[in-house]
């Protein structure tokens, strides 16, 4: 892997794209510091109690906890880019841009930049009302809400740029390179805080082996389910077009156990907050919030099973939205293909349906295990200090895997050897 990335670095092309890159990424590290005008970072810590906006101060690689331009992350952008895919589902003229090729994906690509900008919006707003309410804001008022709102959009609007930049100019998977950056750079100061409680007799060597092999143990289950897959053989007729004969080859059609990568657990996750959110805008001490931390706090069992369940339900529904059997079905019946034993048609469609129902069930089950999984890894190691959260586990490995996979196309195509032999 060395050699691998020491040839990468020898490659014009390749090394400009990949310092490129690590500038952007520096870029959005500088910016993490940058304070909101108005705030008073001291007073967050009312909002941040119970884990409330935990993964969002995650995946903003502590720009939320700092309160600096980018504390929104680029979260909008996930957000509206989920809606974009929903509606291609819902509203017809869309479904149509998304078959229009690379075209009708730019007018797809736009629509979802104004729809982030309008979510970021109303996002800051409704987070500069919650801080009014906290005194975290130092002239609570109209215009210092709108001065907020416009800081934290145009801080998320410019981290999408950042992010186009580097899937233009860059590697590849901008977005997704920034959320990744942002969970990384927590790190020394989590390994910071292990190392305290080490000193301070809290923990011992013991629980700190414990927790190296159980996150060696969960980093080599994400990968093996990421990139497990269910092939199914797919066998094509000869056919003759004027004197050439065409087909006769078997292939296959891949689907993958993890259909639905993150975005199921993001959508859980945004249902479960949303309680905790109208309860933080209530005050600590109303009667609803009493009632959530009593009864619903984060970590109690009805918490982590009604969380388990909104990610298998929402699992199921996001390939059912992203993945269409009998579109596949059709295009295999078109080109003259077919699955050995099944007949075209409706018949291959109700076969690949069933198949990819089983292993939809079994990639929301483990979606809703990797989840859940902090709460069992605090409990078994006793170390409270590095958040192994499992959004923030799989974010991390999908996009280191999907990193190394845009390098490895790079040096395949001017003959050197790749990461994976």
């Amino acid at each position: 892997m060395l050699n691998s990335f020491s040839e990468a670095i020898k490659v014009g092309d390749l090394r400009k794209k990949l310092l490129f890159t690590l500038f952007m990424l520096l870029v959005f590290r500088v910016g993490a510091h940058i304070p909101t005008p108005g705030v008073t970072p001291e007073a967050l810590a009312q909002l941040l109690q119970g884990q409330l906006f935990g993964f969002f101060d995650i995946i903003s690689g502590g720009a939320f906890k700092r309160f600096s331009i980018f504390a929104m992350s680029i979260t909008p952008y996930i957000n509206a880019s989920i809606i974009m895919q929903l509606l291609q589902v819902v509203v017809p003229r869309i479904e149509e841009l998304a078959k229009e090729g690379e075209e009708g994906r730019k007018v797809i690509a736009q629509y979802t930049r104004y729809g982030t900008v309008v979510l970021a919006f109303i996002q800051a707003m409704g987070m500069s009302v919650a801080l009014g309410k906290v005194g975290a804001i130092d002239n609570p008022g109209f215009l210092s809400y709108l001065i907020i709102a416009l800081s934290l959009t145009a801080g998320t609007a410019f981290l999408m740029w950042i992010g186009e930049m580097i899937t233009e100019h860059g590697i590849g998977n901008g977005i997704s390179l920034i959320i990744f950056a942002g969970i990384v750079s927590r790190l020394p100061s989590q390994i910071a805080g292990v190392g305290e409680e080490l000193s301070g007799g809290m923990i011992g060597y013991f629980n700190i082996l414990l927790l190296t092999v159980l996150a060696l143990a969960i980093i080599v289950a994400i990968i093996a389910v990421n990139e497990g897959q269910r092939r199914l053989p797919v066998q094509y007729a000869k056919r003759v077009v004027g004197r050439k004969l065409y087909g006769g080859q078997s292939t296959f059609l891949p689907l993958k156990v993890n259909a639905g990568g993150v975005i199921p657990i993001i959508f859980a996750m945004s249902l479960m907050m949303f309680p905790a959110t109208i309860g933080s805008w209530m005050g600590q001490n109303s009667g609803f919030n009493q009632f959530l931390s009593k009864y619903f706090g984060f970590g109690d069992p009805a918490y982590n099973l009604i969380y388990a369940l909104l990610i298998v339900f929402f699992t199921y529904f996001y390939v059912a939205i992203i993945f269409n059997p009998m579109d596949v079905a059709d295009n295999i019946k078109k080109y003259g293909g077919f699955i050995p034993g099944i007949r075209p048609g409706r018949p291959t469609a109700e076969y690949i349906d069933r198949v990819l129902s089983k292993l939809t069930m079994a990639g929301g089950v483990f979606l809703a295990l990797i989840a859940i999984l902090p709460n069992f890894i605090i409990a078994a190691t006793g170390v409270t200090s590095l958040w192994f959260g499992g959004t923030s586990l799989l974010i991390v490995v999908g996009v280191a895997l999907d990193t190394m996979k845009q390098i490895e196309s790079h040096l395949l195509l001017r003959s050197y050897e790749g990461f994976v032999k």
